[in-house]
């Protein structure tokens, strides 16, 4: 059987692609799982500092294959499709990646695709990207996280807009109201991405997991836990190899080359 992901390490970078294209990606048991497997390797691997995940062909995805996964979810069954060791890459679990992910989407974004953006943290889009959260033209609800994260990122009325209405939108609309935070040229998404990638995995990595995890505090718990754990995130990193490097690098006006310890 095909590989559904593939994975590749560049640098601190894992690249996770969507491999599916004659079937524009679309998501069967095999991919989630598969999936699920990568971003536990992110996890797990103190080596690897930011997440890509970006596709293979003209689409990123549209969407979940019904025809696998329906009986699945019509049948009781459920949708368990985390291996030992794997990560929910939706993160509706309770369980959370602890370093950030960049998406960079092309063609078709539907469904899962765009909750794989909002579970993610930074994403890229091709200018002709059409995006569309299309559950309620199946007679069903996004699963994946959008009914608790597209309200947030976009606004309550633009989530309810187009979540409720199935209808299909354009990249200017989704960096409008901020589900993606680049529109590229088309055929530079990945580059673009793999650049930003670069860029946070360059700094020093305990750092951008406290960052990622005060913030994550806040949405999930409140600012009054986000902020009572400000102080003690700071006494830890200060005292930090990378702190260090971080200091003497600006007082030596130099690039910093953290080790993440």
């Amino acid at each position: 059987m095909t590989t559904r992901i593939i994975v590749e390490r560049r640098g601190h970078v894992l690249l996770m692609g969507l491999n599916r294209p004659e079937k524009r990606n679309a998501a069967d048991f095999a991919m989630l799982e598969e999936l699920a497997a990568a971003y536990g390797e992110l996890e797990r691997d103190a080596e690897l500092r930011v997440g890509l995940v970006y596709a293979v062909g003209e689409h990123f995805t549209a969407g979940l294959d019904l025809a696998d996964i329906g009986p699945r979810i019509g049948g009781g069954t459920g949708l368990d499709f985390v291996p030992e060791g794997g990560i929910h890459p939706w993160q509706v679990n309770g369980q959370q990646l602890s370093k950030p992910v960049v998406v960079a989407v092309q063609g078709s974004c539907f469904t899962l695709g765009i909750e794989l953006m909002l579970a993610a943290d930074i994403s890229v889009a091709a200018e002709s990207t059409r995006f569309g959260q299309l559950e309620v033209t199946r007679g069903i609800l996004p699963f994946g996280g959008a009914t608790l994260r597209f309200p947030r990122a976009a606004g309550w009325g633009n989530a309810m807009r187009w979540m409720l209405t199935g209808d299909l939108f354009d990249a200017r609309e989704a960096h409008r109201i901020g589900l993606v935070q680049e529109v590229t040229a088309d055929g530079e998404q990945f580059d673009r991405a793999l650049a930003i990638a670069e860029r946070v995995a360059a700094q020093a990595p305990l750092a951008v997991q406290a960052t990622l995890r005060n913030a994550r505090t806040a949405v999930r718990l409140g600012d009054a836990a986000a902020e009572e754990g400000l102080q003690p995130a700071l006494v830890a990193l200060a005292g930090s190899e990378d702190s260090r490097i971080g200091m003497e690098a600006f007082l030596q006006r130099k690039p910093a080359v953290f080790v993440g310890r």
